[in-house]
């Protein structure tokens, strides 16, 4: 059974500081206003920003998200069709896909990421591609009988784990690549504080998604709007505030490639950060 017409809302809250809630609001309005002039009814007028990530994704009738690859291919599996992928401008970043960057304090002596064993690490979430499982991957190889830290707190974002680090209450964290960029703007102070000392491999970035049930007009009306957003001049500032260069679409299967990483760390005997 569809969702009905009526339960349709749309949330981009992967990359949506307070900062850049205006440049966000944007993007969405021109969106909204494609779908709309290509026939579709009650579009939200708005984005949805109440409750949290979970509950939101449980809720039914989603007309375009953005969510972490990760929990796309765990706990949310087979709920939703990837829309597009969009492609970011921020170091660490090739096509579609993207990097997390392990960052230590300014001022660590840490050379090479052998140099933190034991060190505390902080984590935004256990379910976070970028924060935890492509840190995990990139760990496993020096990690001794399923350790590497010391410690492993989980922060609640990207920019709390850089708050950690900058107040001296965490050695390193694995930031998503765009989330610093964009920090890099909206909180230089901050991410001044930091430097990056490795990198991740890359991984298929955020997808933007799409209820399962949603029709195959429906998805189109959201693909052709997206292509018509990625080369519309008018639009040509937020994008570079959002640092979106254009959408992609990759083959399906594409999104497995975080399991990947998750199955290499099993593998080494490093099945979590730790």
């Amino acid at each position: 059974m569809t969702a009905p017409i009526m339960s349709r809302f749309a949330a981009l809250p992967m990359y949506d500081p307070p900062e850049l809630r205006e440049a966000t609001d944007a993007l969405w309005a021109a969106i909204a206003d494609r779908l709309s002039a290509g026939g579709l009814s009650l579009v939200p007028e708005k984005l949805t920003r109440d409750g949290d990530l979970a509950a939101l994704w449980r809720r039914g009738g989603l007309l375009l998200g953005q969510t972490c690859g990760y929990p796309l291919m765990t706990q949310w599996a087979g709920r939703f069709t990837v829309v597009a992928t969009p492609l970011y401008r921020a170091e660490g970043c090739e096509g579609p896909f993207h990097r997390s960057a392990i960052v230590v304090a300014r001022g660590s002596t840490a050379g090479h990421l052998g140099d933190l064993r034991g060190a505390r690490c902080a984590v935004n979430d256990w379910t976070s591609n970028t924060g935890m499982n492509l840190l995990r991957a990139r760990v496993s190889p020096l990690a001794e009988r399923g350790r590497f830290f010391g410690s492993v707190v989980a922060s609640g974002s990207h920019r709390q784990s850089l708050t950690l680090i900058a107040e001296g209450a965490a050695d390193v964290a694995a930031i998503d690549c765009v989330t610093l960029a964009l920090l890099r703007r909206v909180a230089p102070e901050l991410v001044a504080a930091v430097r990056i000392l490795d990198w991740s491999a890359p991984s298929p970035a955020l997808p933007l998604i799409t209820a399962l049930d949603t029709g195959p007009a429906v998805l189109e009306l959201l693909r052709t709007a997206l292509r018509e957003i990625a080369a519309a001049p008018a639009l040509a500032g937020v994008r570079e505030t959002l640092l979106i260069d254009g959408f992609e679409q990759l083959p399906p299967d594409s999104y497995g490639a975080v399991l990947e990483f998750e199955r290499v760390a099993a593998g080494r005997g490093y099945p979590a950060v730790a």
